[in-house]
């Protein structure tokens, strides 16, 4: 089967691929929220800020174990099967595919940095730019040369927590782990303030996840994830090519993943939450989010497979073909929101809330999304990335 990077009419294996992506997209959001109205500790320490009793500590457990790295995961192998999808339908065509491949990311890396040096901190597109520079170098590795790859990739950061936490203890961490009651203030009046007041966290913080946090942390991991996606392509398994017998196993896969990231949580309770204790528990979820990653790969999968026309396949396959105006969308509606230069909220939003906006978001991006493609071939953001890719203005409506 030729695969085509333009758009086709749809397919069970087109419509899987995209509704994969909205699907991981969507809950992304839930997990992003807590730093767009919080403190960015209470990422890794949701006992940093906030109420975190009845209700909002419940609220707060069921993203951990269902939500929080498990779907950036499977985002992140999807782009990494991206990155061959796109190198082998511009092969096909005979067109010049590592050099639009290397323009297409450097335009991505561009988005990225104004992303997050004008709007959000937490910006991935620099990460998914810069890792996917050097992962088209590998791109004629076999599928299990690519897994093996993965492997040692998804190893450096655990080992070098493990090897932190036996050798520094809680020092390493504390900073991160439970930050000054003066630095939280801070924060919390910083983004409460106006777009210029934010600068001085969102730059800093922005720099380091982009230089220090890139190289140590998020390359290995998000690399290793990409390296996994790019041999879950050639596998078939992305592509919904695999049997129901190979999805289900994944689904299972994903329930034991739940089992440890609880297991984790558990875990840090007993050790009430002590700096001591944590780069110890995060590797519960960083070991299961790589499972349950697989069992959503299954559940969205089979379902696709079984209502390729159903509505909720619709809806999540059209927020996955505009997912690069979404994720900036979502950016923009949850600044809005929180920060200064809108509403204001940072800091007084609690958990059990959040949900209630995402909810709202969802319902939006995903009406949107569908309106849009009934009359368009992309999303705004896509048109211009795919514009400034190829040189030359693209076809936007489906009548061009």
């Amino acid at each position: 089967m030729t695969r085509d990077a333009a758009p086709t009419p749809p397919s069970e294996r087109i419509v899987s691929l995209d509704a994969l992506r909205g699907f991981a997209l969507l809950g992304i959001f839930v997990i992003n929220i807590w730093v767009f109205a919080m403190p960015e500790a209470t990422l890794i320490n949701p006992t940093a800020y906030g109420d975190f009793t009845g209700a909002n500590y419940w609220a707060w457990f069921v993203g951990h174990v269902f939500g929080q790295s498990k779907l950036i995961t499977l985002f992140s192998a999807l782009f990494g099967a991206g990155i061959l999808l796109f190198v082998e339908s511009k092969e096909e065509k005979g067109q010049p595919a590592v050099r639009l491949h290397y323009r297409r990311t450097a335009i991505l890396i561009v988005i990225g940095l104004l992303h997050s040096y004008l709007l959000w901190y937490g910006d991935i597109l620099v990460a998914y730019g810069l890792t996917g520079l050097f992962l088209v170098t590998l791109r004629d590795l076999e599928a299990k040369q690519l897994a093996g790859l993965a492997g040692i990739f998804l190893l450096f950061v655990p080992s070098m927590e493990l090897f932190a936490a036996v050798t520094l203890g809680g020092e390493a961490i504390a900073s991160q782990w439970a930050p000054a009651e003066a630095a939280i203030r801070q924060e919390v009046a910083t983004y409460r303030g106006g777009w210029f007041e934010q600068l001085d966290h969102r730059v800093s913080s922005s720099f380091q996840r982009q230089t220090t946090g890139f190289i140590g942390s998020s390359f290995w991991r998000i690399g290793g994830v990409m390296l996994l996606g790019m041999a879950l392509y050639r596998w078939g398994a992305l592509t919904g090519e695999r049997s129901t017998r190979f999805y289900r196993g994944l689904i299972a896969v994903g329930v034991v993943g739940v089992g440890i990231v609880v297991a984790g949580v558990a875990y840090i309770e007993a050790n009430d939450w002590s700096a001591d204790a944590a780069l110890f528990w995060l590797q519960f979820n960083y070991v299961g989010s790589l499972l349950v990653a697989g069992g959503y790969l299954g559940i969205v999968t089979l379902y696709v497979r079984r209502r390729p026309d159903g509505p909720v396949t619709i809806a999540l396959a059209a927020v996955g073909r505009t997912a690069f105006t979404n994720y900036l969308l979502q950016t923009v509606i949850a600044t809005t929101i929180f920060y200064g230069h809108g509403f204001g909220l940072f800091g007084s939003v609690s958990r059990v809330e959040q949900y209630g906006i995402v909810v709202v978001v969802w319902t939006v991006q995903i009406a949107l999304s569908v309106l849009w493609l009934r009359s368009y071939r992309f999303g705004p953001v896509e048109w211009v990335w795919r514009t400034l890719t190829y040189g030359e203005r693209q076809p936007m409506r489906k009548t061009e």
